[in-house]
């Protein structure tokens, strides 16, 4: 849980931590966290403080460089969200420490010591910018229990046309063609029509959002084979990749050529992932040089940043 500015750190002064500015959002705190993480597994002795965004008098204090109760001093500052950007700012003003966003800022890029954008944002050539694929997050590989896939399935978004017909059609040529256990987990997106219409397919184990908490699904990714999906879903494409599985997309009509369908076509390009009309059948390859986004960008930080 994230903590105020006017509580007190959990790390002692001798130990260097990284200062997560939190906007509440989970999608955001997964992608800071993902890259914690990553520099955690380089430099253990690293801690993690998660805090809110400074307010009102505070952040014009930070801002001012007035700001002398940041105790101990951050080794980092990262943030993703629009709303942390003026509190990274400020305390990289007032303590001095490298300043990190995870996506592209509303602020210009040159204000920031280090911008982690992904590429189908289409980021700008320059020193302080470094292209990702896909959001970072915190999804690590395991044991991958054989013959065990998983279908993540979403619903309508603004990136995708929606279409239960061709959603189930291309399910039923998955199980024909590659028989095993199969669970299909749906998503609060997930229109009821569909969901009454994968409870009467006797081949798939059903898996409700209701069934599931915060931590099921990274592990099940965790061990599952392979992973299927719909094209909607991107942060879950990612996520499956990071986590070690092959993954195929279960593919939908896109209502525009908008930045999301153009990161999913360069990972079908690339072979990182297989579109079912192009599936020759056989099984699923995972990515044959990995696939671990915030490993790679986390060595790039402690080499540039001497953490």
């Amino acid at each position: 849980m994230s903590r105020a500015w006017n509580s007190a750190p959990a790390t002692g002064s001798s130990v260097s931590h990284i200062c997560i500015i939190s906007d509440g959002k989970p999608g955001h705190l997964n992608q800071s966290l993902g890259l914690a993480g990553a520099l955690q597994a380089l430099r253990p002795q690293l801690q993690v403080d998660i805090r809110t965004p400074l307010r009102g008098t505070q952040l014009m204090r930070a801002l001012l460089g007035r700001r002398h109760d940041v105790v101990p001093q951050p080794a980092l500052l990262i943030g993703a969200g629009h709303g942390t950007h003026l509190s990274l700012l400020a305390l990289h003003r007032a303590t001095g420490a490298p300043a990190v966003v995870l996506m592209r800022p509303s602020l210009p890029l040159g204000w920031f010591d280090l911008c982690l954008i992904p590429e189908h944002d289409r980021p700008p050539e320059r020193g302080n910018v470094i292209r990702t694929q896909g959001a970072l997050n915190r999804m690590r590989p395991a044991a991958k229990a054989s013959g065990f896939g998983l279908i993540l399935l979403g619903g309508p978004s603004k990136h995708y046309h929606w279409d239960d017909a061709q959603i189930l059609a291309q399910l039923h040529e998955l199980l024909e063609r590659d028989p095993r256990h199969w669970r299909v987990v749906t998503s609060r997106r997930t229109p009821r029509s569909l969901q009454t219409a994968l409870a009467a397919i006797e081949a798939i184990e059903l898996v409700l959002p209701e069934q599931t908490d915060a931590d099921w699904l990274p592990a099940q990714l965790g061990v599952a084979e392979c992973c299927w999906v719909s094209a909607d879903s991107v942060s879950m494409i990612y996520e499956a990749l990071s986590a070690g599985c092959a993954v195929g997309l279960l593919e939908l009509a896109p209502v525009s050529d908008s930045r999301v369908a153009r990161g999913l076509a360069s990972l079908v390009q690339r072979g990182q992932l297989t579109a079912l009309a192009q599936w020759s059948g056989r099984p699923l390859s995972a990515p044959a040089q990995g696939f671990n986004e915030a490993d790679r960008c986390a060595r790039l930080l402690q080499e540039r940043f001497k953490l």
